[in-house]
């Protein structure tokens, strides 16, 4: 490769980062505007929030947030049975939850979604365990 090729080559280059820069600040930008819009939208959720608290006569409580979500309970029945392997029919007697098909379906997609987040493992199909 002679100097004319070289110096050719790293034009190419450089003109290749340039676009990708341009590329990089204009992603910026738009996030940038979406946080923007976003950071807005909560200041505006907190002074509804604000105002509709000051509107709630006195002595009254709202209800309490729930504490315990299906998933918590779901990764409770795992953590008081390490080492054991559920299928969903399985945990909803364990956790005596209905075991009628539709709600037996939403919990193997929940096991699904905790697989995803490497909470859970598969070690078998249908099979759900605790990762260790």
């Amino acid at each position: 490769m002679n100097i004319s090729e070289l110096l050719a080559d790293l034009q190419d280059q450089h003109d290749e980062t340039t676009a990708r820069a341009d590329e990089l600040r204009e992603q910026i930008d738009h996030l940038t505007a979406a946080l923007a819009e976003t950071e807005a939208r909560l200041a505006d959720l907190a002074t509804t929030r604000k105002i509709i608290a000051e509107r709630i006569p006195p002595g009254t409580e709202p209800d309490p947030p729930e504490t315990n979500t299906t998933y918590q309970a779901i990764v409770n029945a795992f953590n008081q049975h390490p080492g054991r392997a559920f299928r969903a029919r399985e945990l909803h007697e364990v956790l005596s939850m209905p075991t009628d098909e539709a709600t037996v379906n939403v919990t193997r997609s929940r096991l699904g979604r905790l697989v995803r987040q490497g909470i859970l493992t598969q070690p078998g199909r249908g099979r759900y365990q605790k990762r260790t």
